[in-house]
């Protein structure tokens, strides 16, 4: 499904040069859930940006579903994320004075498509079945990150990018959440790519990626038995 090979970004700043991933490979099974951590800095947010074709890295290839970002132009990108790649944002980035119904729609409407059934459809599985035509800035911020999710699935990717979608909530929002991410995952066999510092979230995806200055530190399982002990270290 994805596979990155030789991945690197640089920053130019006048005559200052940062190098914030610095080449690795990554291969990433259809339907697989991956969580990337590491230390504020590491690449983690920049990496999410060049697999969700909003950046171009400064050397490498990330082919996702055959189809290689880096030959691609701006255009193409555009197009191939509206196509196969959906977005949960840290911050939700909801247009706030749009309804619920109204978000969620929103990337269909950007492609000229209409689907009111998978709206619906979505509303239901997020649990705001009943909210659909309140404006999204009246919502709580966990309900606001249902909505960010279902847009996020609105155009039924075949694979879903999210950054911290946890980091705004509380422990029992965040579990709510994350039982909502997993389930798709589970029901729909879609690839996630979830950047995120919290272990308890890290926990419920299949493999771990540890990142430190720009580079893999290790790949675990949670299925390890110190798998806790190890990130916790690792994160301290």
């Amino acid at each position: 499904m994805i596979k990155v090979r030789n991945l690197k970004k640089e920053f130019t700043q006048g005559q200052e040069r940062t190098h914030v991933l610095k080449g690795f490979d990554l291969n990433v099974k259809e339907g697989e859930f991956v969580a990337v951590m590491g230390p504020s800095g590491s690449g983690k947010s920049t990496l999410l940006q060049l697999l969700g074709g909003l950046d171009v890295p400064t050397e490498g290839d990330i082919v996702i579903n055959q189809s290689n970002l880096s030959n691609m132009t701006e255009k193409e990108r555009t197009i191939f994320r509206r196509k196969y790649l959906g977005f949960i944002f840290q911050n939700y980035q909801l247009l706030p004075t749009l309804s619920v119904e109204e978000n969620i729609a929103f990337p269909l409407h950007a492609d000229g498509k209409k689907n009111n059934q998978i709206i619906i459809e979505l509303l239901d599985s997020i649990g705001l079945k009943e909210l659909g035509p309140k404006r999204a800035n009246l919502l709580s911020g966990g309900q606001q990150q249902r909505v960010a999710i279902a847009r996020a699935l609105v155009n039924e990717p075949s694979v879903l990018l999210a950054d911290e979608p946890t980091g705004n909530l509380d422990r029992g929002k965040a579990d709510e959440i994350l039982g909502l991410i997993s389930r798709f995952n589970r029901e729909n066999n879609q690839t996630i790519i979830m950047v995120t510092h919290d272990i308890f979230a890290a926990g419920v995806a299949d493999r771990i990626i540890l990142f430190k200055d720009g580079v893999i530190e290790q790949v675990i399982s949670r299925k390890d038995d110190d798998f806790a002990k190890y990130v916790a270290n690792f994160m301290a």
